[in-house]
């Protein structure tokens, strides 16, 4: 290995240019909205794959994750909720987490197997870090917000090359006899 080898910068290829876009794209959109877009553009940025069906896969996850452990964790600090509307005795927070994180796999293992990261993330904020007055909007929030960002992820990767509409037309092409030299 040459010293040149050692000191190679990395390139900036698409994948790298399609996820900048979906984020910016986010916050973009966001702007308009006079809303933090950070969640969005953490979906977009999980939700970037290599092709488009990576990025269905990654956002998928993302998506599906945080859309199952919201609906957990809702369900959960409303029972927490109820029995200690002041949020006092945290401590019943441990047991609540183990359900959780048990009842979590098992959904994801029904819903979309690649969810138990993201779900679980989601799911220990809405536990352990959101007041009692603001859980469930706060839960609804994070799903809409990633759902955006991982429309957004989907959407450029399947309008730029690699994606879906680039597959399309090559194989278009071919089936009519077009060359197909773009």
């Amino acid at each position: 290995m040459g010293t040149k080898d050692r000191h190679h910068l990395p390139g900036v290829g698409l994948r790298t240019f399609k996820t900048a876009l979906a984020a910016a794209l986010c916050a973009l959109l966001y702007f308009f909205f006079d809303r933090s877009p950070a969640f969005a553009c953490i979906g977009a940025i999980f939700g970037m794959g290599s092709d488009y069906g990576t990025s269905k896969l990654h956002g998928g996850n993302r998506f599906f994750g945080t859309l199952v452990g919201g609906f957990i964790g809702m369900g959960l600090f409303a029972v927490y909720a109820a029995l200690f509307p002041d949020g006092g005795s945290r401590w019943f927070l441990i047991p609540l987490t183990f359900v959780g994180v048990v009842v979590l796999i098992l959904a994801c293992q029904l819903v979309w197997v690649g969810g138990v990261q993201p779900g679980g993330v989601v799911l220990c904020i809405i536990l352990f870090n959101t007041p009692v007055e603001t859980y469930v909007s706060y839960a609804l929030n994070r799903i809409f917000d990633t759902g955006v960002g991982v429309l957004m992820a989907l959407f450029v990767n399947g309008m730029l090359p690699g994606g879906f509409t680039f597959g399309f037309m090559h194989r278009f092409y071919l089936r009519v006899g077009i060359p197909d030299d773009v």
